[in-house]
């Protein structure tokens, strides 16, 4: 399924991914700081698979649009950064027309519309990092690296500049995280430890399965048994609508607060420090 959001979705997401693929490989070294002194990020540049990054755009060009033909010559524009700027806004368009064709799918399919609303979680933590922290801070050079080492320099910065560790919006996205893994291993395992066997002992009880069946797969009492003896009995559902509601908020509240305190430490509302 393409849809209109698709028409928008497939040729920004294209562009991001094809210019990603060949800064990482070949790009030349970006001066992220504007102070004359080039950052090398990509493998033709003496980076491997870790270390390798598409750099930022340079503090010289704060956030300033800078599209190629804002630069007086390519190899400035790529001195400057510019695709870094390519890749994110090229992107952003991408994922946001991708969650509007989970809406629109959804709608012409006549189901209730919510997948797109879990998917803003995504989103959200993308933007945070990627243009709402840049413009807070004054300065694309600011936004999170294209790359493994520079994701987690990005994170080191960020704590010791605005303490997010301390900040109750990310304890929420940490119990989003945990909580939801934590919570996806347990339905799964529950589920999969109640399946009614439709097979020999010889067979994989997948094989008991048949897509669209009408009859129930998993015995749901008896996993609501289980889990209520396990913990206690008002600790385990006794509603799949309700169980798998709870499985899909659980994260995505997480997720949205953690893009809500990224996005207000962008203008420098930091984490406590009980020590000033």
């Amino acid at each position: 399924y393409i849809g209109w959001f698709g028409c928008l979705m497939i040729p920004t997401l294209l562009t991001a991914a094809s210019c990603y693929i060949i800064a990482f490989i070949a790009a030349p070294p970006v001066d992220i700081d504007g102070i004359r002194e080039p950052v090398a990020g990509s493998l033709l540049y003496g980076n491997n698979i870790i270390s390798g990054a598409v750099i930022p755009s340079s503090n010289a060009i704060g956030i300033h649009f800078y599209p190629i033909w804002e630069a007086a010559s390519v190899e400035e524009w790529l001195y400057n950064g510019g695709p870094y700027q390519l890749i994110v806004l090229h992107f952003l368009l991408g994922v946001a027309s991708y969650m509007g064709r989970e809406w629109e799918l959804s709608y012409r399919l006549g189901m209730r519309p919510w997948i797109f609303v879990a998917f803003s979680a995504p989103v959200a933590a993308a933007s945070a990092v990627f243009l709402v922290y840049p413009i807070g801070q004054g300065s694309f050079s600011d936004g999170m690296p294209l790359g493994i080492s520079g994701t987690f320099n990005f994170m080191i910065v960020f704590q010791a500049e605005h303490n997010i560790l301390m900040h109750p919006f990310h304890m929420a996205g940490v119990a989003g995280v945990f909580g939801g893994s934590l919570f996806s291993a347990m339905h799964g395992s529950l589920v999969t430890s109640s399946l009614i066997r439709e097979t020999s002992e010889n067979e994989s009880v997948n094989y008991g399965y048949k897509f669209g069946q009408e009859e129930e797969t998993y015995n749901i009492v008896a996993a609501h048994g289980y889990f209520g003896r396990l913990i206690f009995q008002y600790a385990s559902f006794n509603n799949s609508r309700a169980l798998h509601f709870f499985l899909a908020a659980w994260p995505v509240v997480g997720i949205w607060l953690t893009s809500l305190g990224i996005s207000t430490m962008a203008f420098n509302l930091n984490g406590f420090n009980f020590n000033q």
